[in-house]
């Protein structure tokens, strides 16, 4: 059983873990303003807001719900397009009718789901995080010029919301309805701490291990939904992000949203706000975690290939038995990894780099964002004068599995950053690479973007100084 407040009620749900809370909410709770679209996180039309008590504080964050499992949603507020409704529409729903910002109407529920979701960040009041906010919803109607009118008129509406007691100024305001006032009250009272390890099976059968499902809903929906799964992505001891010794520690189950929040993270990288804008949408990287973009061993996992170029580890973990590999060592073909099936990650580590080490991510897809890579790359580099001291540099999008670099890495380290080096530096690129033709791009393209993205690596370092300067036009 799975229990948890949908809008103001209570609901004890009986159905498998593994089925999504999608199909809850429309075919057993008959709550139709949450639409199915394209089951696959893209469209966002079925998005809802997941309020859970992150470090004792009640925070709401959208969600894509045709991939969450509905047992992920114990203990927890799920919010859909009904449970804003009010004898009045609220602001949200009323500067879209302002401003003309539906037409046929079927992604509207998704759109006013996830502004109402906007207003309820303690920090969030600008236009800018307002349209950053509905970055996870397509229209194919409106052009979404009306629709960011509408996000402006409701960041104005907001400019005066208190970081505290942001909820009480809400429902006062008339953008809540008064139920959410007592929502954390009976969360606490819900609440119950997962306390059991994920490491332990105590069925003695054989089960699917699901975390944010981001990806494995997609590609077997059926298999997780009749699957004893194991859900991971509420278990403790996989969360937080921690320095220790001069090493960063990740917890396999940190989201791409706790990574980017986390002020350790942002000290050691300054331009993540930069880098994190490419990866998907603010609902999946709500729901995506580390262990679960590394493990799924995509060609062109985003993440993967970001922590590539760190040169990071990953703590696999089974039973009491734990054991180190190093990421560029971690894949071994196309979908297969240095991991036994009963093994999770539970941990991913790399060496904190120094202040004057440079980093730096690139992707390239068919849309800027919302879309997985063509091709991406990363690029962690430290300078001893003009001489090339360390450097890690990953891609995706060309090979059968993230690639790391090494030959590349090899050559270039301890030479001087001049035309030749880069020259030979990018024939090696080429020949350590293998693309294929496929919908993102033919192999030629993808070599063609890889050479470009590793230009652009030491572009973004130095600038278009006279080594570079002859890439540039080619």
């Amino acid at each position: 059983m799975v229990q948890f407040i949908l809008n103001n009620q209570t609901v004890t749900a009986t159905q498998a873990k593994g089925s999504t809370i999608l199909d809850y909410i429309r075919y057993y709770m008959r709550l139709m303003g949450t639409k199915i679209g394209c089951r696959e996180g893209d469209c966002g039309a079925c998005t809802i807001l997941v309020g859970s008590l992150e470090a004792d504080k009640l925070v709401y964050r959208s969600m894509t719900s045709c991939l969450m499992p509905l047992g992920n949603a114990q203990g927890k507020h799920i919010v859909t397009v009904e449970g804003i409704n009010m004898q009045n529409i609220s602001p949200v729903q009323q500067s879209i009718i302002d401003t003309n910002g539906t037409q046929c109407g079927f992604c509207t529920p998704g759109f006013v789901v996830s502004l109402t979701g906007f207003i309820l960040g303690n920090k969030s009041t600008t236009y800018e995080q307002a349209v950053a906010a509905i970055d996870g919803n397509i229209c194919r109607c409106t052009g979404y010029k009306s629709i960011e009118r509408s996000a402006k008129i409701i960041a104005g509406s907001i400019a005066q919301k208190p970081e505290s007691g942001t909820t009480d100024w809400l429902v006062i305001n008339g953008f809540l309805p008064a139920y959410f006032l007592n929502i954390e009250n009976r969360l606490r009272e819900l609440q119950i701490t997962n306390t059991l390890s994920p490491l332990e099976n105590d069925t003695g059968k054989t089960k699917t291990i699901v975390a944010g499902g981001t990806d494995i809903v997609v590609q077997r929906p059926q298999m997780v939904k009749h699957s004893n799964v194991e859900l991971l992505f509420d278990t403790r001891i996989l969360r937080g992000i921690k320095e220790e010794e001069g090493q960063c520690i990740v917890g396999g189950g940190v989201t791409v949203t706790e990574f980017f929040e986390s002020p350790l993270i942002q000290r050691i990288f300054p331009a993540l706000a930069k880098h994190i804008k490419l990866v998907s949408s603010t609902p999946i990287r709500n729901m995506a975690t580390m262990a679960g973009n590394i493990v799924n061993a995509s060609p062109i996992g985003d993440m993967t290939v970001f922590f590539l170029a760190l040169d990071a580890s990953v703590v696999l973990a089974r039973d009491s038995q734990q054991r180190t590999v190093k990421l560029k060592n971690f894949y071994k073909g196309y979908k297969q990894t240095d991991k036994e099936a009963e093994e999770i990650i539970i941990e991913i580590l790399f060496d904190i780099p120094s202040e004057q080490t440079l980093f730096n991510f690139e992707k390239v897809s068919k849309r800027t964002n919302l879309d997985i890579a063509s091709v991406n790359s990363a690029c962690q580099l430290q300078m001893a004068f003009d001489t090339i001291e360390t450097i890690h540099l990953s891609a995706g999008g060309v090979a059968p599995f993230p690639k790391y670099l090494s030959n590349t890495c090899a050559y270039l380290q301890g030479k001087k950053l001049e035309t030749q080096t880069l020259e030979e530096a990018l024939k090696i690129v080429n020949a350590e690479i293998a693309p294929i033709s496929d919908a993102r791009g033919s192999k030629e393209y993808k070599q063609l973007l890889l050479r470009q993205l590793v230009i652009a690596h030491f572009l973004q370092f130095f600038g278009p100084t006279e080594a570079i300067k002859k890439f540039l036009f080619q």
